[in-house]
């Protein structure tokens, strides 16, 4: 019988907070308290076990980099608040982790969570390791391997068909050798061990953060308000043209709408989401402002003002060709 997906257990190299209740934790206190406190500021994950789903939540250096959500259908990437929805705010289930880990490691957790996985090849069984070492070595396999053994997920990295780094969770004693040796000691009960693989695993992503994300939408529909209170009436509409026809080359703008629809959260990285909105501006600001009664620079700096500094780290300033004093 396969594992519970909220009762999986990940590798890692120091433990913040050891598996506790949901409910003795505030998680985003803990996320505050990770981003504040110098000593915290780790690189690491925090894993949250619900009923039905594992939200996996990735930090550099105590930012929240990156999510998954793990459940029946399957796991992916999502965005950072979208899982941050996921976690009910009064839960009386489910348990939650907080645990350094090794960016590599990270690297290998967000890949297997978030890309489809390379098929094994017709009556490979993978569970055997007297077929499975050699075929990676005859293959000069480049890549990771995600190994469950029960509960406990494991990672193996390759490099020219041999293992370059493990980290594992299960069978803590004894040489590497002997650990890895153990996972496929099941006693006949291949049922208990899945044994998947991927290519290499590039950096672990990093989104951009939801402060920056719902600053954007605040400055988007402010500017679009700033413009049908100087009698442009027709600015949402210009708005929604401008979003429409930059959506192509910009898809992150299907994060935004001037029309009412209901959006979703944007996966981009903060350069993505900055070059975007840039572009949007530049494209309203020459159709719909009257540069003669408005200039952009003051329009830009009374609707900037408040959170320029945000706005000036993520290089929003130098996409616009006005300059904002």
């Amino acid at each position: 019988m396969p594992p519970s997906t909220a009762a999986l257990r990940f590798p890692f190299s120091r433990v913040l907070l050891p598996r506790t209740r949901l409910a003795y934790i505030h998680l985003r206190n803990l996320l505050t308290d990770a981003k504040r406190d110098r000593a915290a500021r780790i690189s690491g994950y925090v894993a949250v076990s619900l009923p039905d789903e594992l939200v996996m939540l990735y930090l550099v250096g105590g930012e929240v980099a990156n999510a998954t959500v793990r459940d029946a259908k399957g796991a992916r990437a999502v965005a950072i608040a979208t899982a941050l929805e996921q976690v009910p705010p009064e839960p009386e289930y489910g348990e939650i982790c907080f645990h350094e880990a090794d960016a590599e490691q990270l690297a290998c957790m967000f890949s297997t969570q978030s890309t489809s996985a390379e098929p094994w090849p017709a009556g490979m069984v993978a569970q055997d390791p007297a077929a499975l070492f050699p075929y990676l070595m005859s293959t000069v396999f480049d890549g990771v391997l995600e190994i469950i053994a029960n509960d406990n997920v494991n990672y193996l990295s390759f490099k020219n068909g041999s293992v370059a780094r493990t980290f594992l969770s299960s069978a803590h004693h004894g040489t590497v050798v002997d650990r890895v040796a153990k996972l496929f000691s099941r006693d006949g009960r291949s049922g208990d061990l899945r044994v998947t693989r991927w290519g290499v695993p590039g950096p672990l992503p990093m989104q951009a953060p939801p402060p920056l994300v719902q600053a954007y939408r605040d400055l988007t529909s402010h500017l679009v308000q700033r413009l049908v209170d100087h009698g442009r009436d027709s600015a949402p509409a210009i708005a929604e043209h401008a979003r429409q026809n930059l959506l192509g080359k910009h898809p992150e703008l299907d994060c935004f709408s001037f029309s009412g629809r209901p959006t979703k959260e944007p996966l981009a990285d903060t350069a993505a989401l900055t070059e975007c909105v840039a572009a949007w501006i530049r494209e309203v600001m020459w159709t719909a402002v009257d540069h003669d009664a408005l200039a952009p620079e003051t329009l830009l700096r009374e609707l900037t003002w408040d959170r320029r500094h945000m706005f000036q780290s993520a290089g929003l300033y130098e996409r616009l060709p006005w300059k904002v004093m």
